[in-house]
């Protein structure tokens, strides 16, 4: 399936970008895409509201995703042929707080599952964080 979106593939310059912090983790994330999903992600997504909360875009084979408001780098993905992807991962507390591997894994498949639809759906992204947060905060 391809995509229909004529615009330009995102790029760094097309939002605020701050770069990855030297507070990092790294680690290896397996998966694998098809050459659709990867197409879909090459696009990268540069946001359309306030609520639009990834800007994300492609340098080589790597994927830069940051905080819409912020700027601030979260995930960066060397994408490996094998699949053995390498993220880095912020761990400046200020920027971001999640400090554990198997929740950083958790959320980037569920980023890419909505991130590689073609097309983006920038509602279905807003809803279900607005719907996961509210999950937690009840369960608190």
């Amino acid at each position: 399936m391809k995509t229909d979106r004529t615009d330009p593939p995102a790029r760094r310059t097309d939002w605020k970008s701050e770069p990855m912090p030297a507070q990092n983790a790294t680690f290896i994330f397996e998966r694998s895409f098809t050459d659709e999903q990867m197409e879909a992600l090459r696009l990268g997504n540069i946001p359309r509201a306030m609520e639009d909360k990834w800007f994300w875009y492609m340098e080589g084979s790597a994927l830069y995703a940051h905080r819409s408001w912020t700027g601030y780098c979260i995930y960066r993905i060397d994408f490996k042929e094998d699949g053995h992807h390498e993220v880095t991962v912020n761990r400046n507390p200020d920027q971001y707080t999640c400090t554990e591997i198997k929740k950083d894994t958790e959320t980037l498949n569920k980023f890419l599952d909505r991130w590689t639809e073609i097309p983006y759906d920038h509602c279905h992204q807003r809803l279900s964080e607005t719907y996961d947060a509210l999950n937690r905060n009840s369960s608190s």
